[in-house]
């Protein structure tokens, strides 16, 4: 869940964390800066990082949700970046 207030969603989930720059755009990253605050902090998911890395055990996460809501996934990630594996995408 969110440590910080996004307006149009109540909750992220992120069984991806990291990515890779890959333009201009990426200059100022704020999933980026936001990661090495969770690592500063010891948040076990950033470790490593800003590093691609998958969480397998945050896949049934919103099942556990009891009432319907707006969710923000991926948001400090890239869902579909090349090191994230197919299988663990259609899961």
């Amino acid at each position: 869940m969110a440590i910080f207030k996004i307006e149009w969603t109540e909750s992220t989930w992120n069984p991806v964390t990291g990515c890779t720059k890959i333009s201009t755009g990426c200059k100022n990253c704020y999933a980026e800066r936001m990661a090495k605050r969770l690592k500063a902090m010891g948040q076990p998911n950033y470790v490593d990082g800003f590093a691609v890395r998958c969480y397998k055990d945050s896949l049934d996460i919103p099942l556990r949700w009891k009432k319907p809501r707006m969710i923000f996934v991926n948001s400090m990630s890239d869902l579909f970046h090349e090191d994230v594996p197919e299988s663990f995408t259609r899961q």
